[in-house]
């Protein structure tokens, strides 16, 4: 009697790098990495922009103005992208970040310099928005995860070797080709993408969502309240415009909650069950790490006398266990666990990461057993960002993945926005005299608001 062989499967497991996906998983991470390295490198490369172009009165404005047209493109790029489809907006945001860096490397002053920082934002806002959109419709529900992860990672090696590839492009090729050079990568990526965006169809008129003047405006009043709270420190530095700042910071914190509430779903800010809870999550997240974050490399520069190199390796460190966490988020096992359980572990491991550096600042640890505390609060974003990610996309309708997508970027600006705001006007008012108490405050903020946000974290499991 013949042996039977065992039956083949309908379906067999879907594989990120199989002949169908791999484009478009390849191509969605060089964009990824591209923007990583972008991002990286200007921070560093800027101030030599600033003495080349003699433009040091706008320094600020030359993050600052990136930081509005990015909350003003988050505004828009939501309908835009559920209006006439991803592919379309895909390629008007990777024209739009070429000129950006046209521009930049070209430009003769640093007004112009400024235009295509802003410029930038404007890119990265509809990149971003259009890049998770085209991952939900071209990448079946199993492999998102994963993508999700990889996108993470691939910031870590721009966050590690950006900067010095920045000042080495500088140092031999003048600091314009640092702008310039990234723009080889583009016809790579757009080959890449090219077969697989050209399968995208546009949404149906019936699917397509209206524009919102009331939504579109709010973004413009959220944009101003975000840059109102990015720019208000210089005020803490003077005991005369205290009140000032303190009163600036109230104003910008309410027209970001009145603007909030109109451009993000219903109950975002109160964690409503279901969607509103996963962004109103996503807003703690951010706040919370950055709150921890913002000012751990000028702890270690003020009080325990490190130099540049050792507060980058800081930096360094926390973009390497941020992927770790990513990379652990999509392993099957952790992918079986629900996802408010997943949330509150990641919570709470910002949380504890958080104590690292205050404890280090008041002297209760020495460097090193610090540093690795805090290390568990990079590992929890890297495991609370993919889920959030994840999550989002199953509770949303594929009609409105891009308006979904671009509120989880609005949700994380006004965090980080906030953890700016915060941490930077404790650090102004004190100025020279800030000791480790004034750290470890603001650390211990950062870890408040990640306990509230594991107490919470069940809702995103909720019906809404």
């Amino acid at each position: 009697m013949p042996r039977q062989t065992p039956p083949l499967s309908a379906e067999r497991p879907a594989r990120l790098l199989s002949r169908e996906h791999w484009p478009i998983a390849i191509g969605a991470i060089a964009i990824v990495t591209l923007q990583a390295f972008e991002n990286r490198a200007v921070v560093s490369i800027v101030p030599t922009v600033v003495q080349a172009l003699d433009g040091w009165s706008l320094f600020g404005a030359a993050s600052g103005l990136a930081l509005v047209t990015f909350t003003l493109g988050m505004a828009v790029a939501g309908t835009w992208t559920d209006r006439t489809g991803a592919r379309r907006v895909l390629l008007c945001s990777l024209t739009l970040f070429g000129s950006a860096q046209v521009v930049s490397g070209l430009a003769p002053t640093m007004t112009v310099f400024v235009l295509g920082r802003g410029l930038s934002g404007l890119a990265e806002a509809t990149t971003d928005t259009a890049l998770t959109v085209v991952v939900a419709r071209t990448l079946p529900e199993s492999l998102r995860a994963r993508v999700f992860a990889i996108f993470a990672a691939a910031w870590v090696l721009p966050s590690l070797v950006g900067p010095s590839l920045a000042g080495a492009i500088e140092l031999l090729a003048g600091w314009r080709l640092v702008f310039l050079a990234p723009l080889s990568i583009l016809p790579v990526t757009l080959f890449l993408l090219g077969p697989t965006l050209a399968r995208l169809r546009p949404p149906a008129p019936d699917d397509r969502p209206a524009w919102s003047r009331t939504h579109i405006g709010s973004g413009v009043v959220l944009a101003g309240s975000l840059t109102l709270l990015s720019l208000t420190s210089p005020l803490f530095g003077s005991p005369g415009t205290h009140a000032l700042g303190v009163a600036s910071i109230a104003a910008g914190a309410a027209l970001a909650t009145v603007a909030g509430r109109k451009v993000l779903p219903p109950g975002t800010l109160v964690l409503r069950p279901g969607l509103p809870a996963v962004l109103g999550l996503r807003l703690m997240t951010a706040a919370s790490f950055g709150l921890a974050g913002a000012t751990t490399a000028l702890m270690l520069t003020t009080l325990l006398g490190a130099g540049p190199a050792l507060a980058g390796l800081s930096m360094s460190i926390t973009g390497t266990l941020w992927a770790v966490g990513s990379a652990v988020s999509s392993h099957e096992r952790v992918q079986g666990v629900a996802h408010g359980p997943r949330l509150r572990v990641a919570l709470l491991a910002i949380a504890l990461g958080s104590l690292g550096p205050a404890l280090l600042a008041i002297g209760t640890l020495s460097l090193v057993p610090g540093m690795a505390l805090w290390a568990a609060a990079a590992l929890g974003m890297g495991l609370a960002s993919p889920t959030l990610s994840t999550r989002m996309l199953e509770l949303s309708p594929p009609a409105e993945h891009g308006q979904t997508s671009a509120a989880s970027g609005l949700a994380l600006a006004i965090g980080a926005a906030l953890a700016t705001a915060l941490s930077g006007a404790v650090v102004a008012a004190y100025g020279e005299l800030i000791d480790g108490r004034q750290f470890a405050a603001i650390c211990l903020s950062g870890t408040g608001v990640a306990l509230l946000g594991a107490v919470m974290a069940h809702r995103v499991d909720l019906a809404s």
